[in-house]
């Protein structure tokens, strides 16, 4: 590989070795608290909403650098409900869970329908929800209990299948299920980097080298087996871990291998461009806002079994974690440029970067200045990138 190869490639994943240099100076800083295995299950535990409302995120963002600024305080009022059906209503989980998808599904297709049909700014229909759902999930919730919070601790199998941990084992002890889960994950990711490879190459596209294509299935099967080695150690599987692998991994399928996926693209390359091809423009803005209020909905009952119970700081800043998750990863403010794994990327980079200045003990205003200017290096990094490439 020659110079200007490697040179390439590291602008390709600037992001990346920014993670892997801001782990390791929090390595240093912390002397090694933040390798420990049960920083590991924090860093999922309490980053999954981010990786789910960032996919989310991602797609509203590529029709045209448009965003939803109603899924935080979204959170907040599915809390609510949920904890009102389970807990006051003693509805069973399966039919509570089914309410709570439903209201997101009815919430995404009215929003969808502003933005897409009526031609709202997506930023204005969205602001009325920011302001609107917050109070009414806190109006709910004082209405139906005394203390402003309504607890789900009894209910079993909502915490099973949202907040729970799969093959538990207890911890700093190996968790044998959970170490093969890792080794079989890393092998399939070989497997599909060389098949991607040989597929390729049969059709005569351009495809990675086999050094490359070697490279990348290596370090991909090497960042599975250290997670879940760490895991392994920390107790298990967390349940969330899950639900964040099922979207992550569909999400990528479908905006790299499907043809609505591509649309997605193009819509915010050029919109009127697109319109012209045949691409049907308003559909595609449609579904974006349903397919966010459907995350949305995951992430609120993800957030009530992690806490346990319904309160009305559910979902507070949630909407600015997702943007800066995909921001922070390439997602194009503009539109029409990012991919999946570079929001995960810059998902995880905050994440290490709130869970490092966590332990070091920072006052909390100083992390607020730090993942400001990190935001606004990424853009500025972003726009830098693509005046280069003109």
């Amino acid at each position: 590989m020659d110079k200007n190869s490697i040179v390439s490639t590291l602008k390709k994943n600037a992001m990346l070795v920014v993670l892997i240099l801001v782990y390791l100076f929090f390595m240093i800083r912390t002397q090694g608290s933040i390798f420990k295995p049960s920083t590991f299950r924090a860093l999922f535990n309490e980053n999954a909403y981010v990786y789910i409302l960032g996919c989310g995120m991602l797609m509203c963002m590529l029709t045209g650098g448009n965003i939803d600024l109603s899924c935080g305080a979204f959170v907040c009022l599915l809390g609510a409900i949920g904890g009102v059906l389970m807990m006051i209503k003693g509805m069973s989980v399966g039919v509570s869970v089914a309410i709570m998808l439903l209201i997101g599904v009815v919430y995404g297709c009215g929003l969808g329908f502003l933005v897409a049909y009526v031609n709202v700014p997506p930023w204005i229909a969205t602001l009325a929800g920011y302001l609107a759902f917050r109070g009414l999930g806190t109006s709910i919730l004082t209405k139906n209990s005394s203390t402003g919070s309504i607890s789900v601790a009894s209910k079993d199998a909502f915490l099973n299948i949202f907040s729970r941990t799969l093959f538990e084992t207890p911890e700093n002890t190996l968790n044998v299920p959970c170490l093969a889960v890792g080794v079989v994950a890393a092998l399939v990711v070989v497997l599909v980097v060389f098949s991607t490879r040989a597929s390729r190459l049969r059709k005569g596209y351009e495809a990675d080298s086999f050094g490359a294509a070697a490279v990348k299935s290596g370090l991909g099967a090497a960042v599975i087996l250290l997670i879940m080695g760490k895991l392994a150690y920390a107790g298990g599987i967390p349940t969330v871990l899950v639900w964040v692998a099922a979207v992550v991994l569909f999400y990528s399928f479908i905006t790299s291998k499907t043809t609505i996926g591509r649309h997605f693209y193009v819509v915010g390359g050029n919109i009127e461009a697109a319109r012209l091809s045949g691409v049907n423009t308003k559909r595609i803005m449609f579904i974006a806002y349903l397919n966010m209020a459907i995350l949305t909905s995951i992430s609120a009952m993800i957030m009530l079994a992690r806490f346990t119970a319904a309160n009305a700081d559910a979902g507070k800043n949630f909407e600015m974690d997702a943007i800066s998750a995909c921001v922070v990863g390439g997602v194009s403010a503009s539109g029409g440029a990012g991919t999946v794994l570079g929001m995960v990327i810059g998902a995880t980079l905050i994440g290490v970067i709130n869970k490092g200045m966590t332990l070091i003990s920072l006052d909390a205003n100083w992390q607020r200045v730090i993942k400001g200017f990190v935001l606004l290096a990424a853009v500025v990094f972003d726009i830098l990138s693509k005046k280069r490439e003109r």
